[in-house]
C-alpha cells in the first residue's frame, strides 16, 4: 500500500490560466474511512494525515522528500497539454471549414 501520492494538480474549471498548476503536491492516502456525526451531520475522520498536503517546486524534490522519510509513493505524471491556436481572424477566412 502506498503512503503518499505525488502529482501535479490540473487547473480547475473556473481558471483560464495555469496558475497553481506548476507545483507538485504530496498528499497522504486516507488510512481510515470518514464518518458522519449523528448530531450535526458533519463528516469527520480520526486520520489527521489526510489533511496534510505538501507543495514542492519540482517532482525531484517531492520524490526526494518521500524517499528521505521512508514513505512509499505513487507518482502520477501530468497529462501533456495540447495547445490549439485560435485567431479571431480565422472566423472570416475564405478557407474556413464549416
Amino acid at each position: 500500500m502506498t503512503d503518499v501520492r505525488i502529482f501535479q494538480p490540473a487547473k480547475t474549471a473556473m481558471q483560464s490560466g495555469r496558475a497553481n498548476t506548476r507545483k507538485w503536491i504530496l498528499e497522504f492516502t486516507p488510512r481510515s474511512a470518514k464518518t458522519i456525526d449523528g448530531l450535526m451531520g458533519w463528516t469527520g475522520s480520526s486520520d489527521t494525515l489526510s489533511q496534510v498536503r505538501l507543495k514542492f517546486e519540482s517532482e525531484e524534490d517531492a520524490v526526494g522528500f518521500a524517499e528521505q522519510n521512508g514513505l512509499s509513493f505513487t507518482l502520477t505524471a501530468p497529462k501533456v497539454r495540447r495547445v490549439q491556436v485560435k485567431n479571431y481572424s480565422d472566423n472570416f477566412s475564405f478557407n474556413r471549414v464549416h
